[in-house]
């Protein structure tokens, strides 16, 4: 392997070892009270290597939302081809979501309302999944756990509505995120869900 090589993996590493240990102070402490300089620090480089990598805070944590989602879609894309029902796929999908949802400062929620990147950056992703998730809603009334009387286009952007709704009244602030979501699965998913699908989702929950 050339020098060059070295050097551009060591430094794609770094990259990810940045984002990494950026994300994890992001989420715990909130994006305001960590700096670049802690970032730096706590992974023992330099200021200057840190922003020859990254501009500033708001590219950093741009690209930390950007591996997060590419990841979960990576995660989503191989429980789909496992071959499991729409319900089981539902199940490990909200036990994986629960899982990243712990130790979340409500800091890092309100904080993030604050990066313009970021927020045009999450309106994309939803853009991009509705169709998938139209999909798979479609599979679902197919394999008789999804009611078949309802109009599958609108459904996401119901949900949508909650998790909007969920934002701009602060939940985040008066309850654990964990019981948010928890009760958005509830009212929301089983609403849908024919009895075969609320039973199966039941007894997974």
């Amino acid at each position: 392997m050339s020098e060059n090589s070295n050097i551009t993996v060591y430094r794609q590493q770094l990259r990810e070892r940045i984002i990494e240990t950026a994300m994890k102070a992001f989420t715990a402490q909130g994006i305001r009270a960590v700096k670049m300089d802690d970032i730096a620090r706590q992974l023992v480089i330099s200021k200057r290597t840190l922003y020859e990598l990254y501009e500033n805070k708001e590219a950093v944590l741009c690209e930390g939302v950007r591996m997060f989602h590419t990841n979960r879609e990576q995660r989503m894309i191989e429980l789909v081809k496992r071959g499991k029902s729409v319900i089981d796929i539902v199940l490990e999908a909200y036990r994986q979501r629960l899982e990243e949802l712990r130790g979340i400062s409500p800091l890092f929620y309100d904080e993030l309302q604050k990066y313009p990147r970021v927020l045009k950056m999450l309106e994309e992703y939803k853009e991009h999944n509705r169709h998938r998730f139209v999909d798979f809603l479609h599979r679902g009334v197919e394999e008789g756990y999804f009611r078949s009387d309802l109009d599958y286009e609108i459904v996401p952007l119901m949900f949508d509505a909650i998790g909007r709704y969920i934002m701009l009244r602060e939940l985040y602030r008066q309850f654990e995120m964990e019981q948010v979501f928890k009760s958005l699965v509830f009212t929301s998913l089983r609403g849908i869900c024919t009895e075969k699908g609320a039973k199966a989702l039941d007894k997974g929950l």
